[in-house]
C-alpha cells in the first residue's frame, strides 16, 4: 500500500504542476482573475506531495520491501539502516525523485513567502519552475516509476554499490541536488523577468539568496565529494578531472559568474542582459550534468543510469527547458535596456572580467568533458585529462584570480589607479617574493609555483577592503566576501602543496617491515581477518612515527562486500597541521608479502577547509543581505507611515 500512496501522490504532484504552469501562463493576460489565485496554492501543496511522495519511497526503503523492484536491486535486509535510507537516492530513480522533491519544495517555498515582485512576475515565474518540475514528473511516472512493483518479492536485496555504502552518500548528493535546484530557481525568476520585461534590481535582490544558497550547497557537495573519493577509493588523489565531477563543478562555475553579476544588478543596476543569460547558462548545466549522469552514456560510480530510452528522454527535457529559454531570450533581449554604465577600471569593471574568465574556464571544461563522448561515437577513444584541463585552465584562472585580489578594493562605477596602486604593490611584491622564494628553496614545476604565490598574494588581499573601516561596522556580506576569498587562497595553497610537494612509496612488507616516506617509520605489525555488517575484509595494522613523535595506529583494510560481490579499499590516514600521511592495502603476493602503498600529502587538507569557507562565506552573505533587505523594507514602512500620518494632519 505504501508505494501506491507515493505513487498517486506523484500523479496529484503532476497534475499540480500542470495547474501551476497553465494557470501562471493564463494569469499574464489578467494577474489578478481566478485562474491567477491559483496558482501560488498550486505550487505550495505539489511541494507537499512531492515530499510525501519521498516519505514514502524512505519509508519502503527503510523496511526493505523486497517487493518494490527498486529496493530489491538497491538494498540488502543486512544493511545498515543508514545505508538503506541514503540507497534511496543511490540509484536513478530514487535520485530524480529527490531532485523533483527538492525543486517542487523550492517552488512552494517562493509561493509562500516571496511578495517582493510584482504578481505577474511571480506567476511567470511559479508558472516556468512548474513547466520545469512537469517534465521530470513525467520521466519518473513513465520512464523512471520508484515504485514499480516485482511480480513476486524477491528473497533478498542485491545491495547497493560497496562504493556507495559511506556516509558520504548521505551528504554529497543532497547537497548537490539542492545546488542544482537553486539554479533552477534562478533560471525559473530570469524566464520570468523576460516574459514580464522586469529585469530590474528588485528582480535580482529576490533572485541573489536563492543564487547564492545554490551556490553554497554546490560548494560543499564538490568539496564533500572530493573528500569521500579522496579517502573512499584508495587512489591517493582528490580530483581527477572524471566527467562526473565535471558534471558538478560546471553548475559551479556559472553559478559563480552569476552569483556576481546579479549582485552587480541589485547594487548598481547594470548587467541586465548578462544576469539573464547566466541564470539560463546555470541551469543549462545542471540539466546537462542531468544528463550525462542519468543517462548511460557514462559509466562509474555515480552513473546509475544504463537505459538509453531514459537518455533520450532527458535530452529532449534539456532540449525544450534550454532550447525554449534561449528562444525566450532572442526573443526578449531586445526589450531588455542596457542598464547603468561603468568604467573599466571599476568594481563591475573586474567583476565583468572575471565573469569572462570563469566562463572561458566552463567553456574548457565542457569540451574536455563532451569531447571523448563525441569520439567514442565514431569508435575513437581519447583520454581528456590533467595534461589538458590543467593548462588550459590555468590560462583564464590565473588572471582571474589576479583581479580577484585587486576587485574588492575598487569602488563602483570608476576609480583611479592612484587610489589603489600601494594595495597592488603590496600583493604583486608578495606573490612575486613567495614565486623567488619557493624556486629558490624547491624544485616545483610552474603551475604549483604560482598556485602558490597567487594563494599568498590573495590571501593577504582577501583583507584588504577591512583596511581603515571599524570592524564592527563592517556588513556582515562584505564579512561573508572577504572569507570567501579567503578561502578560495586557502584551498588553492592545498592545491598547489599537494601537487607540488606530495612524496610516495609503494612496497612490498611482512610482518615487523618498516617502510619510510617523507620522514614518516611506517611499520607492518600484522593482517588480520575482519567482518562488517555485509562485508569481510584483510586489516593490516601499522604503526607510524615521524622523529620522536608519538606512534600513531592506522587500520587500512582490503574489503570484500557480499550484497554485491565487490571489493575494495579503505584508506587509512593520519592527519597532521602540515599535511596527511595516507595509507592503503593490498593483496597478498606469491611470496606472502602484502603490497602496502603509502602517500605524504603537504598541506592537502587545506582544499577542504578552503572549500568549507568559502561556503561559510556565501551563508554570511545571505544572512547579511537578507538583513539588509528586512532593514530596507523596514526604512520603507516608517516612511511611508510618515508620508500617510503627514497626509491625515493636513486633511484634519
Amino acid at each position: 500500500m505504501i508505494p501506491e500512496l507515493g505513487l498517486a501522490a506523484l500523479w496529484l504532484a503532476a497534475a499540480l504542476a500542470a495547474l501551476q504552469l497553465f494557470a501562471g501562463a493564463m494569469a499574464q493576460r489578467e494577474a489578478t482573475g481566478e485562474l491567477a489565485m491559483l496558482v501560488r496554492p498550486a505550487a505550495i501543496v505539489q511541494g507537499l506531495l512531492a515530499a510525501f511522495a519521498f516519505a514514502m519511497l524512505l519509508w519502503v526503503f527503510a523496511i526493505t520491501d523486497l517487493s518494490v523492484k527498486l529496493v530489491a536491486s538497491n538494498s540488502h535486509s543486512m544493511k545498515p539502516l543508514i545505508f538503506k535510507l541514503s540507497g534511496a537516492w543511490g540509484n536513478h530513480e530514487g535520485s530524480m525523485l529527490l531532485w523533483v522533491t527538492v525543486m517542487a519544495l523550492a517552488g512552494g517555498l517562493i509561493a509562500l513567502v516571496e511578495r517582493r515582485l510584482p504578481e505577474k512576475t511571480m506567476n511567470a515565474t511559479l508558472a516556468a519552475q512548474g513547466f520545469v518540475a512537469l517534465g521530470f514528473y513525467a520521466f519518473l511516472i513513465f520512464s523512471s516509476n520508484p515504485f514499480e512493483r516485482l511480480p513476486v518479492p524477491a528473497a533478498e536485496g542485491l545491495g547497493l554499490n560497496p562504493l556507495l555504502q559511506d556516509i558520504g552518500l548521505a551528504f554529497h548528493p543532497p547537497t548537490l541536488y539542492i545546488g542544482y535546484v537553486g539554479l533552477s530557481v534562478a533560471f525559473s525568476f530570469a524566464v520570468g523577468a523576460l516574459l514580464t520585461r522586469q529585469v530590474t534590481p528588485d528582480f535580482a535582490r529576490v533572485m541573489r539568496p536563492w543564487v547564492l544558497g545554490a551556490w553554497v550547497f554546490l560548494t560543499l557537495g564538490i568539496t564533500a565529494g572530493s573528500y569521500w573519493a579522496y579517502y573512499e577509493l584508495g587512489w591517493g588523489g582528490w580530483w581527477f578531472w572524471d566527467p562526473v565531477e565535471n558534471a558538478s563543478l560546471m553548475p559551479w562555475l556559472a553559478a559563480t559568474a552569476l552569483l556576481h553579476s546579479a549582485s552587480v544588478l541589485a547594487a548598481r543596476d547594470a548587467l541586465r542582459t548578462w544576469t539573464i543569460m547566466l541564470g539560463v547558462v546555470a541551469f543549462s548545466m545542471s540539466m546537462l550534468g542531468t544528463f550525462l549522469v542519468r543517462s548511460g552514456i557514462l559509466t562509474s560510480v555515480h552513473a546509475f543510469a544504463v537505459d538509453p530510452e531514459r537518455g533520450t528522454f532527458i535530452l529532449v527535457l534539456l532540449g525544450l527547458y534550454i532550447g525554449g529559454a534561449l528562444l525566450v531570450f532572442a526573443l526578449r533581449a531586445g526589450s531588455v535596456s542596457e542598464g547603468q554604465r561603468f568604467k573599466a577600471l571599476s568594481r563591475e569593471g573586474a567583476l565583468v572580467f572575471n565573469n569572462v574568465m570563469l566562463s572561458a574556464i566552463l567553456g574548457i571544461v565542457l569540451l574536455g568533458t563532451l569531447y571523448p563522448l563525441l569520439t567514442e561515437a565514431f569508435d575513437v577513444r581519447v583520454s581528456v585529462g590533467p595534461p589538458y584541463f590543467n593548462p588550459a585552465g590555468a590560462i583564464f584562472a590565473i588572471p582571474m584570480l589576479l583581479v580577484m585580489a585587486v576587485g574588492p578594493l575598487l569602488r563602483w562605477r570608476g576609480d583611479s589607479w592612484d587610489r589603489v596602486k600601494l594595495s597592488v604593490a603590496i600583493v604583486t611584491v608578495l606573490i612575486v617574493t613567495v614565486a623567488v622564494g619557493v624556486t629558490l628553496f624547491a624544485d616545483v614545476s610552474v603551475l604549483p609555483l604560482l598556485g602558490l604565490a597567487i594563494a599568498a598574494g590573495l590571501a593577504v588581499a582577501s583583507f584588504l577592503p577591512l583596511k581603515g573601516r571599524r570592524l564592527t561596522r563592517v556588513p556582515i556580506a562584505t564579512w561573508g566576501m572577504v572569507l570567501a576569498h579567503f578561502g578560495m587562497a586557502v584551498a588553492l595553497f592545498g592545491m598547489a602543496s599537494e601537487s607540488a610537494f606530495t612524496q610516495e612509496r609503494l612496497a612490498a612488507v611482512a610482518p615487523g617491515d618498516t617502510v619510510e616516506v617523507a620522514g614518516w617509520q611506517v611499520t607492518l605489525g600484522s593482517v588480520d581477518p575482519v567482518a562488517g555488517p555485509n562485508w569481510t575484509a584483510m586489516e593490516g595494522h601499522l604503526m607510524a612515527q615521524r622523529g620522536d613523535g608519538e606512534p600513531i595506529r592506522l587500520d587500512p583494510q582490503s574489503r570484500n562486500f557480499w550484497a554485491p560481490a565487490q571489493q575494495t579499499t579503505e584508506s587509512a590516514l593520519a592527519t597532521r597541521w602540515d599535511g596527511q600521511l595516507y595509507a592503503v592495502m593490498g593483496g597478498q603476493a606469491d611470496d606472502g608479502r602484502w603490497q602496502l602503498r603509502l602517500w605524504w600529502k603537504p598541506f592537502v587538507t587545506l582544499i577542504w577547509y578552503g572549500g568549507m569557507l568559502i561556503a561559510l562565506g556565501g551563508v554570511l552573505a545571505i544572512i547579511g543581505r537578507l538583513l539588509a533587505d528586512l532593514k530596507r523594507r523596514e526604512i520603507r514602512r516608517r516612511v511611508s507611515e510618515r508620508r500617510e500620518d503627514k497626509e491625515l494632519a493636513r486633511a484634519g
